[in-house]
């Protein structure tokens, strides 16, 4: 409804306002101990009042160093310029903009209640023009490294291995206060440790919520990782050698 722009009754009131309560609780905690906070992205139907929340975290926040970070899903063909947009309003307003940047993992649902409901769907026609929306945001924001923090969160090898190579093209050094790099908690373990041992940033992204969310989120994830060709069979293999190395049957 929040999203919608609809009118709230009472109840509804009172649940967002406990929401908003406890976000500016955490986004002030973190603030407060210098840690950053990534706001995760959600279905498209209620993303507007998640985005409106991060855009007011970062406005009081991200004054001087990247502490709140939005999440923008280029799977959704309208987040190339929304990221654009969000650019020039955080300069308009004096504030760092930070983003996480990812793929997304909501297609079918996504694309399930756009044909229910009768209206365009949100979601790029295929994965080409996801991952090419995806890399075009990664341009843009090395473009306006100045401007712009951000994550590239991903556990893909090429998009990681690309990332580097377009910073030493652009001679930004490796441990860039704007530019990070994230994989989930168990997962990529392979990219995280060798971008950390050449002085990138990286951190490993820990879902928080209840069971009954974060098992079907993590769920996601793994169906996700499991669609890059080669990946987890890559993954395995490595566990596997490592496992090996250590002389553990």
């Amino acid at each position: 409804r929040l999203s919608g722009k609809k009118k709230l009754d009472a109840k509804s009131q009172a649940k967002c306002e406990r929401i908003q309560h406890r976000v500016e609780e955490i986004c002030a905690i973190a603030y407060a101990g210098g840690q950053p906070v990534f706001i995760d992205a959600e279905e498209s139907w209620i993303q507007d009042a998640i985005d409106r929340m991060a855009s007011e975290m970062m406005e009081r926040y991200n004054l001087e160093r990247p502490i709140i970070f939005n999440t923008l899903q280029m799977y959704r063909s309208d987040r190339l310029q929304y990221l654009k947009e969000s650019r020039r309003e955080a300069k308009n307003n004096g504030y760092l903009l930070a983003v996480k940047i990812v793929r997304g993992a909501y297609m079918e649902k996504e694309r399930a209640r756009a044909l229910e409901k009768d209206y365009p769907s949100p979601i790029q026609p295929d994965k080409e023009a996801t991952d090419r929306d995806y890399d075009a945001a990664i341009d843009y924001c090395l473009d306006h490294i100045d401007d712009i923090a951000f994550v590239a969160g991903t556990h893909n090898e090429k998009s990681t291995q690309l990332l580097a190579q377009k910073m030493r093209a652009r001679e930004i050094p490796e441990d860039h206060p704007h530019i990070f790099y994230s994989q989930l908690y168990g997962m990529g373990d392979n990219l995280s440790y060798v971008l950390a041992k050449n002085n990138y940033n990286v951190s490993k992204y820990v879902p928080y919520g209840p069971v009954k969310d974060a098992i079907p989120y993590l769920i996601r994830r793994a169906q996700e990782n499991s669609s890059a060709a080669g990946q987890v069979s890559r993954e395995l293999d490595l566990i596997r050698k490592e496992l090996e190395r250590r002389r553990i049957d």
